[in-house]
């Protein structure tokens, strides 16, 4: 959708998606990964979309958040503490009032007071935003996933689950010097290797 507001011209200075992950090592990894499709797409079309992603936590310096107030991005990659940080910021909090996505990575990694306090939070967005935006979990190893769609939603709300079951086939074939592993006298074996 993003891609097609640019090409449409539409694209407004906003922030349409909230990208949260519980560890702050893999934020980075999130915008190197959303920065190359970009810039790929954009060699596509052969020219700019301008589709900004900045990553918000602790860490951030004084002049990257200015830049944000002044041009913020239209994904915003952080943390639950630095999303409930940035909901307490009366300069920031305009810019969070429009969020269509909120994307929650490694779901699994907040079944704790961090996922308690997370929930809170991402109630507190939901408050404050003009329409309720929708929310994604990511967790490719969580179970049960009605339990976590709950926990992500809130009990009583809609959630779609889309369960994606990958088995892998596995090949394996043993080489041996020898016929008989079993009945092979370990001297023989050992001499043949």
């Amino acid at each position: 959708e993003l891609i097609d507001s640019a090409e449409k011209g539409i694209l407004e200075d906003k922030i349409y998606c909230v990208y949260i992950s519980p560890l702050k090592a893999l934020n980075n990894d999130i915008y190197t990964n959303l920065i190359e499709p970009l810039r790929d797409m954009e060699e596509i079309n052969g020219k700019k979309l301008g589709i900004r992603v900045a990553v918000r936590t602790g860490d951030t310096t004084q002049s990257e958040k200015s830049k944000m107030l002044k041009n913020p991005p239209h994904i915003l990659i952080t943390t639950p503490e630095s999303l409930a940080i940035l909901l307490s910021s009366i300069k920031f909090v305009e810019h969070l009032k429009n969020v269509d996505w909120c994307i929650v990575d490694e779901i699994h990694a907040l079944t704790n007071k961090r996922g308690v306090y997370l929930s809170l939070t991402l109630e507190r967005l939901s408050e404050m935003c003009v329409f309720d935006p929708v929310r994604i979990g990511l967790s490719a190893t969580i179970a049960p996933l009605e339990e976590v769609g709950n926990f992500l939603v809130g009990i009583g709300r809609d959630c779609l689950i889309a369960e994606v079951i990958s088995k892998k086939q596995i090949d394996i074939k043993v080489l041996t010097g020898v016929d008989d592993l079993i009945d092979t006298d370990k001297y023989d074996l050992h001499s043949r290797s």
